[in-house]
């Protein structure tokens, strides 16, 4: 056999080895996986394991993509076959950990194929490409007996939640109940409810009523949920009661949140010292008559938290740029606060997952001892110790801080609220004291309650005897006359309340943003939401996953290079930007004066010179900006080029150095060699 021959036959072998390796490592290294990426995201966490462990049935994952229906789409479709491999990858990770129990399929919906049908009928999101195709991509949970959960798009926004919507799928198609949630507030939350006359008269003026809230949209997909009247007398049939700016609440309604707790019952408050959202929209003179505080100093001073009037947290270093009306720049707000992950308790499930909050004039929530008596207006107390037990307090109470500011917060006052109706940022952030300790805002307490009534309250309630009427008023109205009605004076069992020092963080405003899949989720706002609802509802498995869905780092590095480029071009950029703003002055001026004076010789002349200079100064100035800019983002844009080069270098160079070793080493053996062969 000849050299050529040989070296033939050798290189079919090589590929024959190579191709033999990979098939090899594809069907037994699926066993062998090695997750290295920072918070382990392709490795399922014990609660997902818990879920799976519990399985006593089959069930099927059928997971519809159209994956040749996205080659054929724009560079918005493509881009989901990324997320397709990711999903997948999680889902036979499912496979792998239930042992069997979960059966994964997966379905290429072709135009006008059976497969195509089944997703519409499921309800899978569809989205047309061209005339045939349509692009889809959604779960489907069957179980043995006919149960079905859906994700009918899996949504760019849900990428950091995607285990936990899988899991919820799982653990709800084995459960028969959902829980139900009860939303009492005093602002339309749950949409505008209107009669069907009023209804159609709106859409003749060309309006629609008020949709419900999307924290609330979201909140339906996963429970029951109802409305609980601001003047109820008694709250049953609801798992967990969220109760979102309670404003001027009856006594009655207070004595029956205060029962509900003690019951048992699991209830989160949104309480707010100045709730933007509550602003009149139309007739803003009403702002001067409208108080937009709400609170319940006396339920929580029983559950040992008090939140002063007219107080609100502050931070210099969380403070984001906003502006307060359309006539305003965007300012620096320290009411307006942009928390991030140092401001969550991390040992909480509720808040360890969080990085991104953002709160509107967000009240102080301060603990006190539930026997003392409340004192009015009593100024918060940035500097006492957060979440410990205070001396004299209840020990049968546990508070725990979810929400602070960082070391360097403080709290804030206002004289009367009509302060923040036109609110001017640059004087509330010039008045600003930085503080020495966290400022709290979010709380969790569980424990044994004692009641906010101890001694019962009085309702009116109408006559026993019908036949007594109130002569003086309306005869077809009963005489109502008072009743003392007492409750429980202490919690039979431990309850949990969750407590929030502001409403706006739940608005579509804060919490969502429009996009092409329509609303799309903005920071952490609706999970800390939605993570407090799951706990207080028990599901531990679930709140465990939703605990790590997001998994966004933060650019340390570039966060450092960009403050220290803002640091050392502030000034030089304070003075142009003063410059233009004199110039624009000045502009403004002499047009003003010119249109004063009714002489077209001077506009034809020397007003115009004068107005053109202006413009080129000002082109001049705002060029010079754009320089100052530029230069601060050059070495963000060093850093990349480096770090693209590493990336661009680091497989050949590993090719290399693995080359030179492999050489070194054959020269030692053949060295080796000879010499043992020159002894021989």
């Amino acid at each position: 056999m000849n050299r050529t021959i040989r070296a033939i036959l050798g290189a079919v072998l090589v590929l024959v080895i190579v191709f033999s390796g990979v098939s090899i490592c594809q069907n037994l290294g699926t066993r062998w996986k090695v997750d290295i990426t920072d918070q382990r995201i392709y490795t399922l966490c014990d609660g997902t394991k818990a879920i799976l462990g519990k399985l006593n049935q089959p069930i099927k994952a059928k997971l519809y993509y159209a994956s040749t229906a996205a080659m054929k789409g724009p560079d918005q479709i493509r881009y989901f076959n990324n997320y397709y491999e990711f999903v997948k990858a999680l889902l036979d990770e499912y496979v792998a950990v239930s042992k069997g129990m979960v059966q994964l399929e997966i379905i290429d919906p072709r135009p006008f194929s059976q497969e195509e049908e089944q997703a519409m009928r499921y309800g899978l999101q569809r989205f047309p490409i061209t005339q045939e195709e349509s692009f889809f991509f959604g779960l489907v949970m069957q179980t043995q007996f006919g149960v079905e959960k859906i994700i009918p798009f899996f949504s760019p926004d849900r990428h950091n939640f995607v285990e936990y919507d899988i899991s919820y799928l799982i653990d709800t198609a084995i459960t028969k109940q959902k829980k139900k949630i009860g939303i009492m507030s005093s602002l339309a939350v749950m949409g505008q409810d209107v009669s069907d006359y009023m209804a159609r008269m709106m859409q003749m003026q060309g309006q629609q009523p008020e949709p419900p809230w999307t924290i609330v949209e979201q909140l339906k997909n996963k429970y029951e949920v109802k409305t609980v009247p601001t003047d109820a007398n008694d709250i049953n049939d609801v798992d967990i009661l969220l109760v979102i700016h309670p404003k001027n609440l009856p006594e009655k309604t207070q004595f029956a949140i205060d029962q509900f707790v003690l019951k048992g019952g699991r209830t989160v408050v949104c309480v707010d010292p100045f709730c933007w959202m509550d602003r009149p929209q139309r007739n803003p003179m009403q702002m001067t008559q409208q108080d937009q505080n709400s609170s319940l100093d006396r339920l929580l001073r029983a559950w040992g938290l008090e939140m002063p009037r007219n107080t609100f947290a502050g931070d210099r270093g969380l403070a984001i740029e906003a502006p307060l009306s359309r006539s305003q720049r965007a300012e620096k707000v320290i009411g307006f606060l942009g928390l991030t992950p140092e401001c969550f308790n991390k040992g909480s499930v509720i808040s360890t997952s969080l990085n991104q909050v953002r709160l509107l004039f967000a009240g102080v929530l301060n603990e006190v001892d539930p026997s003392q008596k409340a004192s009015v207006n009593k100024p918060a107390d940035a500097n006492q110790p957060q979440g410990q037990e205070k001396s004299g307090a209840s020990p049968q109470i546990t508070r725990t801080p979810l929400l602070m500011t960082t070391a360097h917060g403080n709290a804030w006052r206002i004289s009367n609220a009509f302060e923040l109706m036109f609110p001017d940022a640059a004087k509330l952030m010039n008045n600003f004291v930085d503080g020495a300790k966290p400022v709290n805002m979010g709380y969790l307490v569980t424990g044994r309650f004692q009641s906010s009534f101890p001694d019962g309250i009085e309702i009116e309630v109408a006559a026993q005897d019908p036949n007594t009427k109130d002569k003086a008023a309306d005869p077809n109205k009963p005489k109502m006359v008072k009743k003392h009605i007492t409750g429980l004076k202490e919690a039979k069992e431990d309850g949990a309340v969750v407590v929030f020092s502001d409403v706006d963080f739940l608005t579509d405003q804060m919490a969502y943003s429009n996009s092409l899949f329509g609303k799309m989720v903005v920071g952490d706002n609706s999970a800390l939401l939605l993570n407090a609802v799951e706990e207080l509802g028990g599901s531990g498995d679930l709140i465990s996953i939703r605990s790590r869905g997001n998994f966004k780092r933060p650019f340390v590095v570039v966060d450092k290079i960009e403050q220290q480029a803002e640091k050392e071009t502030a000034d030089e950029m304070a003075l142009i930007n003063a410059q233009i703003e004199g110039f624009n002055q000045e502009l403004q001026t002499l047009v003003s004066s010119a249109k004063d004076k009714d002489q077209p010789d001077v506009l034809g002349g020397t007003i115009i010179q004068k107005k053109r200079d202006l413009e080129l100064k000002i082109h001049e100035a705002q060029r010079q900006l754009r320089q100052i800019k530029a230069k601060q983002r050059e070495q963000v844009d060093q850093l990349g080029h480096t770090l693209q080069m590493v990336n661009m270098a680091a497989v050949p160079g590993v090719v290399m150095l693995a080359a030179v070793v492999l050489g070194l080493w054959r020269g030692l053996r053949r060295r080796h060699y000879v010499s043992h062969a020159s002894d021989a």
